[in-house]
């Protein structure tokens, strides 16, 4: 019986075979034992080969489970992901992959596993790990990563969302060690720097680089030109990245993405296009230089880089015209060169661009005119923007009847010369879901049907600043509506029955009329701002609108409204801005206001209101925030209640025009902002509050003599106006230290006693009026001081003495500023002050003035001349009495002069006002 040998195709050993092809061949029965043990016999040779060899196993490596079981402690895993970690085969592990033949762990994916804990060190003896995936693990963190450079076969390694903030700069070092890596993903790990003294890198095989959203501050490291197979990288986002961008970094010519979006690069980019555009094969498809401070022109290279799909050099400074080497660009599908400063016309061979989808020209100054050839080919165009500078000129000049061959989902024309007829390639946009055609000049009558098609569609509809003339639909439903703004045109007829969950809603500066549909809080319940006003709109404020729950902003100011306020204020907790003025509102303040916590706008001027401000309106206590409270020109009574000054945050308090009396409260030191200038409200309350406001809410504010009126800068007046009431008692000393006031209006009322004399301390304020008071008393001279005042009017009160004068009162030298103040002399007054060194002006009421002025000079003179012989011996004899006598003469020096001031005011109210 011979012995061969036979090989396991796995394992490479041999197992010995006997040859019975001899043996026992008469008997079949024999012959298929044999066979039947000798295979037996086999197999359990190979079965216990196999489990006796440590490099072939169906388990894996015991030191590499090891080290994944000691990483699965130290995580939290509460959705349980990890929970098939059992056992002694760790390849059979979800998120674990092995190499069938060396059974070593090559692959560790596990991102998207809602993981937490520490990443251990131990992950380094996964010596044969090729792929490992930690990302989108918000609570992963890791404090070294020095365990990376025994992964030496390491080619994929993406960290995305791994808090790295306590690796440091160590990061770079432990990467540099992977020669094999071709893709390395450290996205959002709250990195900060990046190692410039590197003196070469081994990872030269990268292909990927992603450091986006980090906190990296950093020009670009000159290493990077040694990435010469890089084809993309992504350094967007993080913020603080900076320097030019370097000519060298157009080497790089296997570029296929490149963004850097969100950074503080500065300079130009034609040294880099140029040298990108000059490669033999240049592969670059996306670039993305957006959010940055680059400037100058946009180079022809542009034109150059023949693969290019998509082009953002948004919000930067580039200037000039866009090359016309842009129509080279024909696989180009989105075009962003928004927020820049580009002037010139388009050039007509961006009509080439036939394969534009998205182009956004947005917040440039752009000019020329734009013809059917410029958009004639564009037929995958699916959205289009372009905003001009309103002085610029920018002209659509299509035939009216043209028809494009694109139909446009997103559309924004602003400043843009459209009109003044409303074209046909308007109308045929059927495909609409957002569109702002904004101040583009149309004066035309559009059919309803084409809004009906319009607000069917579209979550976005702004047609503001036109002069469109239509009547809307009498009632428009649609479940995608969310902003719409018709304001500024000339729509007419009755607001619509919108059955919508639209959240915005502008329709000021129109013609509608009738009255508010009385259950619009149950056609609208989701809205947020409603916007109406200087309308023609009657009836009164229905009930319903209490139950828009989530309402901030309500403006129905200039209308027809009339009636009774409804008293269910308490039901909008997010009130942040009520302006019902200018109406015919009739009744009391209903108590309800007092539950506006977050209100920080209320303008009830110029109506019918009447009665006490009510005490439970508790506007100290419960609006502490309140900016702006204007209730002028109504017919209120009563005090001022004292809680009112409670107002820390108060800028502009307006309770002119009404009837209130008694005498103003002391307490106006709480008006903190106005004496320190703080503020409630965060930047984001405040951006929202202005842009809500920016396009319709106006304030009349009295300053300067009239009437100003406040729209962009309405959070920035500061304003105190409790003039033409009743009211009585000085002036509180208090309302002289709000150092940030800039109007002060007190006229028109019974105060009495005098100007504090820290007038000075309102050292911004620029208007200041006290007049037709009973003030009395001089003039401080700190007014003086206040170098930003442009309007003073202290006129009818009886006010005396010298007039100050110099710095910024020397332009303020109208006499009506100070008259009927008969005891008031000096400049700018013909009434001269004694001891002035020009002569008064002689009288015209001929020899009766001149004979009583004569004997008022003369009685001075006589009465100098007996005084000073009478005492004047006794005090060549007694010392004593000469010092009695330079006192004597210091205050008859004062009595003399107020003497005169008298005697010559009863001689002027004798002969005439304003005659000396």
């Amino acid at each position: 019986m011979d012995i061969s040998r036979s090989v396991d195709p796995i394992t490479t050993k041999t197992f010995p075979i006997m040859d019975i092809s001899h043996s026992h061949s008469n008997n079949p029965c024999s012959s298929f034992m044999v066979y039947f043990f000798l295979l037996l016999f086999h197999l359990l040779l190979l079965a216990s080969s196999c489990s006796g060899n440590g490099n072939v196993s169906d388990k894996c490596i015991e030191t590499e489970r090891k080290a994944l079981v000691y990483f699965k402690e130290g995580l939290i895993d509460p959705l349980g992901r990890l929970s098939s970690w059992v056992g002694l085969d760790c390849c059979r592990w979800q998120g674990v992959e092995c190499n069938n033949r060396t059974a070593h762990v090559t692959e560790l994916d596990l991102h998207s596993y809602s993981l937490s804990g520490e990443i251990p060190s131990h992950l380094g003896n996964l010596s044969a790990l090729e792929f490992l995936d930690l990302t989108m693990n918000r609570g992963l963190h890791a404090k070294s990563l020095l365990w990376l450079s025994s992964l030496y076969s390491l080619e994929y390694l993406n960290l995305g969302w791994v808090n790295l903030v306590d690796v440091g700069g160590h990061w770079l070092k432990a990467v540099n060690m992977l020669p094999s890596l071709s893709s390395l993903y450290l996205y959002d790990c709250r990195l900060t720097s990046l190692d410039l003294t590197l003196p070469s890198v081994n990872f030269t095989s990268l292909e990927v680089l992603n450091l986006f959203g980090n906190s990296i501050k950093s020009p670009l490291p000159h290493w990077f030109s040694n990435l010469t197979n890089l084809e993309v990288l992504n350094l967007a986002t993080n913020i603080r990245f900076g320097g030019t961008i370097p000519g060298w970094l157009g080497n790089l010519c296997k570029l296929r993405v490149l963004s850097l979006n969100s950074n503080h690069f500065h300079g130009g980019i034609v040294e880099f296009l140029d040298r990108l555009s000059a490669c033999h094969k240049n592969s670059l498809e996306y670039l993305d230089l957006g959010g940055n401070d680059l400037e100058g022109i946009l180079p022809a290279s542009l034109g150059a880089l023949k693969n290019l799909q998509e082009l953002d050099l948004n919000t930067n400074f580039f200037w000039g015209s866009i090359p016309a080497s842009i129509g080279n660009l024909s696989s180009l599908s989105l075009l962003e060169l928004s927020h820049n400063h580009l002037n010139g016309t388009i050039p007509e061979r961006f009509g080439q661009l036939t394969e534009l989808s998205i182009v956004d020209l947005q917040s440039n100054q752009m000019e020329g005119v734009l013809t059917e050839a410029h958009l004639a080919n564009l037929t995958k165009l699916d959205s289009f923007r372009l905003t001009t500078y309103p002085n610029k000129s920018l002209i659509f000049n299509v035939k009216h009847d043209w028809v494009p061959p694109f139909r446009l989902r997103t559309l924004t024309l602003i400043n843009c010369l459209v009109g003044p007829s409303f074209p046909v390639w308007l109308q045929v946009q059927s495909n609409l879901s957002y569109v702002i055609i904004s101040n583009a000049g149309i004066s035309d009558t559009v059919e309803e049907e084409w809004f009906a098609r319009l607000f069917s569609k579209c979550w976005y509809v702004d047609l503001s600043n036109n002069n469109i003339k239509a009547k809307l639909p009498r009632q428009i439903y649609s479940e995608w509506l969310d902003i719409i703004d018709l304001s500024r045109n000339s729509f007419e007829g009755q607001i619509p029955l919108w059955l919508t969950n639209a959240r915005q809603l502008y329709l000021q500066r129109n013609s509608f009329s009738g009255s508010i549909p009385q259950n619009i809080g149950e056609l609208m319940p989701g809205l947020q701002t409603f916007f109406l006003s200087r309308n023609q709109i009657s009836g009164s404020l229905p009930s319903s609108l209490c139950k828009m729950k989530g309402l901030k902003f309500l403006s129905a100011g200039h209308n027809r409204f009339s009636g009774e306020l409804p008293n269910c204020w308490n039901e909008l907790p997010s009130l942040k801005v009520l302006d019902i003025s200018n109406n015919s509102l009739s009744g009391k303040i209903p108590s309800s206001l007092s539950s506006l916590c977050a209100l920080v706008l209320l303008i009830l001027n110029n109506n019918n209101l009447r009665g006490n401000i009510p005490c439970p309106l508790h506007l100290c206590r419960n609006v502490p925030r309140l900016y702006i409270l204007q209730l002028r020109s109504n017919l209120l009574e009563g005090n001022i209640p004292e809680q009112l000054f409670r107002l820390s945050h108060i800028h502009d308090l307006d309770l002119s025009d009404n009837n209130f009396n008694g005498s103003i409260p002391k307490c106006f030191h709480n008006f903190t902002s106005l004496k320190y200038g703080n503020t409630s409200l965060d930047y984001e309350e405040l951006f929202d509050l202005q842009d809500s406001t920016i396009n319709e809410q106006t304030l009349l504010v009295g300053t300067k003599g009239r009437e100003l009126e406040y729209s962009r800068t309405l959070l920035q007046v500061k304003n105190i106006d409790l003039s033409k009431n009743d009211l009585t008692g000085e002036m509180p000393d208090g309302i002289f230290r709000l150092a940030f006031l800039d109007t002060l209006n007190l006229s028109r009322n019974h105060l009495n006693g005098s100007i504090p004399n820290n007038i000075g301390d309102l050292r911004l304020l620029e208007s200041l009026d006290l007049s037709q008071n009973n003030l009395s008393g001089t003039i401080p001279p700190s007014l003086a001081s206040l170098s930003l005042l442009a309007h003073l009017n202290l006129s009818y009160n009886n006010l005396s003495g010298r007039i100050p004068t110099g710095n910024q009162l020397q332009t303020l030298n109208d006499s009506s500023n100070y008259e009927g103040n008969p005891l008031l002399c000096g400049v700018p007054l013909q009434t001269r002050c004694a001891g002035d060194n020009s002569p008064s002006t002689p009288s015209s009421h001929g020899a009766d003035g001149s004979k009583d002025k004569l004997w008022l000079y003369l009685s001075i003179a006589t009465g100098f001349a007996v005084g000073f012989w009478s005492v004047c011996g006794t005090l060549v004899l007694k010392e004593s009495w000469r010092h009695a006598y330079f006192r004597y003469v210091d205050n008859l020096k004062e009595k003399m002069l107020l003497w005169i001031s008298l005697k010559e005011a009863r001689l002027r109210r004798k002969f005439g006002k304003g005659n000396n």
